[in-house]
């Protein structure tokens, strides 16, 4: 289907803001798609791109700590009568991943 926007059935990716913990106005939608696995390749960038803009050096600690007090938290729905998937995305078990995987290794090299 050309147009995303009137899918019958897929997946909207909805993203909060951690700085504005349980603040619906501060809401967005991302956008919708055909299969789960576009949406959770869309909602993971939104991690990822928290920390490619982290600062080099940084402990695991202080990469998680960062993301869930200032990162982007994206979510995703089915609508229509699009299957829920088996495993639930979670963008802070994700972001918990990066920054353990990230805090290893030292930014730079």
């Amino acid at each position: 289907m050309s147009d995303k926007e009137n899918l019958p059935r897929g997946y909207r990716v909805y993203v909060d803001d951690n700085f504005h913990y349980m603040d619906e106005d501060e809401r967005y939608c991302l956008g919708e798609f055909s299969t789960y696995a576009e949406s959770l390749l869309a909602a993971r960038n939104i991690v990822d791109a928290f920390f490619h803009e982290a600062k080099p050096g940084q402990t695991a600690d202080e990469l998680y700590n960062g993301y869930i007090s200032f990162g982007e938290d994206p979510f995703i729905v089915a609508f229509g009568d699009a299957e829920q998937p088996d495993s639930h995305f979670s963008a802070w078990s994700y972001a918990k991943h990066l920054a353990t995987e990230r805090g290893k290794i030292p930014q730079g090299e």
